[in-house]
């Protein structure tokens, strides 16, 4: 029989440094995650370097790595000493000229139970990712663990009700969405608040319509690196949500830390059956949703 509880976690990090202190730093964390009993651990978007889509630089695709290198080879092996589920993101070289945003799901074995790769790709002021990534073309996915079935999504998807409507019908129990978002810092007292709201009633919407658990780790910390910018200020927050949308386990906007909370599926289960919307859906009259817009 499958486990019907199991424990996941969520790390929020400040990530402003060079790869190799980044890779021994969340390694560090997920030991302490694993410690405290987590069984499934997810880390930030693009969590081996600063947040370089602050500015288009052909000099920046030095920091992708090819598959099953660095990323892959450290965190495989502390999956299987540790025993658990490590979600990693990561900037992927495929070929020459092609890359994506993309995580890992490595099982508890050290053995890669998934691939996901960014499907949707912003560009907004410092947030430039169409001049560095390609968007995913593996779709969206519910993978099988040693610990429970997942699905994987990335920073802009959270936007999107379609990313995660998939996913979960697919057989996901959790929606990761490993995260980078922050403040213009100009912005910040006429907007933020909104901003931040938006983020986080968004993602508790889909784990509502959905009946899932939600994840959303973030990294924190103001990254300014380009000269005459004032950077941004990532602004954290990461939290995981019930299947109601009920707030688990809430991080700050400041500090480096480290989220736990409890998958259960028989909760899960009496919360579709009491709120029925997969039963209720009529896909009969969905079929514009494919379409760019519906023109009259």
């Amino acid at each position: 029989m499958p486990k019907r509880k199991y424990k996941i976690s969520v790390i929020q990090l400040n990530l402003n440094d060079v790869a190799e202190n980044n890779l021994k730093k969340c390694i560090s964390w997920v030991r302490d995650a694993a410690s405290q009993g987590a069984e499934v651990i997810l880390l930030p978007e693009l969590y081996s370097s600063h947040y370089f889509c602050q500015s288009e630089d052909v000099d920046n695709f030095a920091l992708a790595e090819p598959l099953y290198s660095t990323s892959f080879i450290a965190f495989s092996e502390l999956a299987k000493e540790l025993g658990v589920v490590i979600i990693v993101p990561f900037f992927e070289k495929r070929m020459a000229g092609i890359y994506h945003n993309s995580a890992y799901i490595i099982d508890t074995d050290g053995t890669e139970a998934g691939l996901y790769r960014k499907m949707h790709i912003p560009d907004d002021p410092h947030f430039y990712e169409k001049f560095y990534f390609t968007p995913g073309d593996l779709g969206f996915q519910a993978i099988e663990t040693k610990k429970g079935t997942v699905g994987t999504l990335i920073c802009w998807d959270q936007w999107y009700p379609e990313a995660a409507r998939i996913t979960a019908l697919k057989g996901a129990e959790v929606v990761f969405y490993p995260t980078a978002i922050g403040w213009h810092p100009k912005e910040k007292e006429q907007y933020g608040e909104n901003q931040y709201g938006a983020w986080m009633n968004v993602m508790k919407g889909h784990a509502v319509a959905n009946g899932v658990f939600v994840a959303a780790a973030n990294r924190i910390g103001l990254e300014k690196y380009l000269e005459g910018t004032e950077g941004i200020q990532f602004w954290g927050a990461s939290f995981i949500a019930g299947p109601q949308g009920e707030i688990l386990a809430q991080a700050s906007h400041d500090k480096e830390e480290i989220l736990i909370a409890e998958v259960d599926l028989d909760l899960q289960e009496n919360v579709r059956q009491n709120w029925p919307f997969f039963r209720d859906r009529r896909i009969d009259a969905f079929g514009d949703i494919t379409k760019r817009a519906i023109d009259k």
